[in-house]
């Protein structure tokens, strides 16, 4: 398998980025998912500095940063960890470092060494896990860095349908 690093979308991945670009909620935040790794285990965002972002003194606002770095865990802990498990956001922390003053980007990454881990883990009972991620300028200087706690149960009954 390839490394997570360097695997290609695939034509699943990128109709479902397309369609998450799409969705009103993250549509709203001005923000642009750029990639999804075909096992989900990498995604990639960008928030430009654009009239939807850009707060009253001209820079990148900080519910836009937020939003950009919200649902992907989640989602990713979804995917890859299959319907016998209930996953959701918890608790955030944004901590606000530098202006945003160009287009930021994040990178969310899960080694299978984590997946494996919250597997076990969520025999014994709920997990919760905290990620760390940066919001990185155009010169790589970190205007933000979010933690996100995300709560991870092995289901004991059928999965949620619609």
């Amino acid at each position: 398998m390839a490394d997570a690093t360097n695997m290609p979308e695939s034509l699943k991945t990128h109709a479902l980025r397309w369609l998450y670009n799409l969705w009103p909620c993250y549509w709203g935040t001005g923000v642009r998912i750029k990639y999804v790794a075909t096992d989900f285990r990498e995604m990639r965002i960008e928030v430009p500095l654009n009239w939807r972002t850009r707060n009253y003194v001209g820079t990148v606002f900080g519910g836009s940063m937020y939003g950009a770095v919200d649902p992907p865990y989640m989602l990713m802990l979804i995917k890859n960890l299959g319907t016998g498990y209930d996953v959701w956001d918890k608790a955030a922390t944004i901590h606000f470092k530098k202006p945003g003053r160009s287009t930021l980007r994040a990178r969310f990454m899960l080694e299978e060494k984590e997946i494996q881990l919250i597997g076990e883990l969520a025999l014994q009972g709920p997990v919760d896990r905290v990620y760390s991620i940066d919001l990185t300028d155009d010169e790589g200087v970190v205007c933000a860095t979010v933690e996100k706690t995300v709560h991870i149960r092995k289901r004991n009954r059928a999965p949620l349908t619609n």
